[in-house]
């Protein structure tokens, strides 16, 4: 993808606060989107559900090219994200604050350049680095052994 791509989209209300998400100019199957109640019926997932699952995905994807670009053979990635609502000095709903908790399935020494990798590996979430400018965005990364790897555990996370 070149730097001047642009991306297009469509929403189109099928039901109240129900949209139908096209993504133009491609295969990709449509999407529902849906407050969940008392505005929407909950028929899938908000718009602040979509954010936070493109931060993740996000993350968990450079991770994964960052380890296989230095040759590495990672088993499957296992990513929890929260997202901590608060409320801005107008009293309005923002995400104030993202983590996502990415778990390697092997132990961090089962990777080469491991240290580098964690270095860099978010500069190159599009998705991350794009939302950071507005939202704090924290990330760990833990092994199969449950060792933490990279940044900070959160309380709601499990961590100390």
């Amino acid at each position: 993808m070149s730097a001047d791509t642009t991306l297009r989209i469509t929403l189109e209300q099928e039901d109240d606060y129900a949209f139908r998400i096209r993504f133009d100019d491609t295969a990709i199957a449509d999407l529902m989107a849906d407050e969940p109640a008392p505005l929407g019926k909950g028929e899938g997932p908000n718009p602040t559900r979509l954010l936070l699952a493109a931060v993740a995905n996000c993350l968990s994807a450079s991770l994964l090219f960052a380890l296989r670009k230095f040759k590495n053979a990672p088993g499957k990635l296992v990513t929890q994200a929260t997202a901590e609502l608060v409320r801005n000095e107008q009293g309005r709903l923002r995400v104030g604050h993202i983590h996502a908790d990415i778990r390697l399935a092997e132990a961090g020494a089962a990777h080469a350049s491991l240290e580098r990798i964690l270095a860099q590996f978010e500069n190159f979430c599009v998705v991350t680095e794009s939302v950071r400018h507005g939202i704090d965005v924290s990330v760990s990364i833990t092994d199969a052994d449950g060792v933490q790897l990279h940044g900070t555990a959160r309380m709601d996370q499990g961590g100390a």
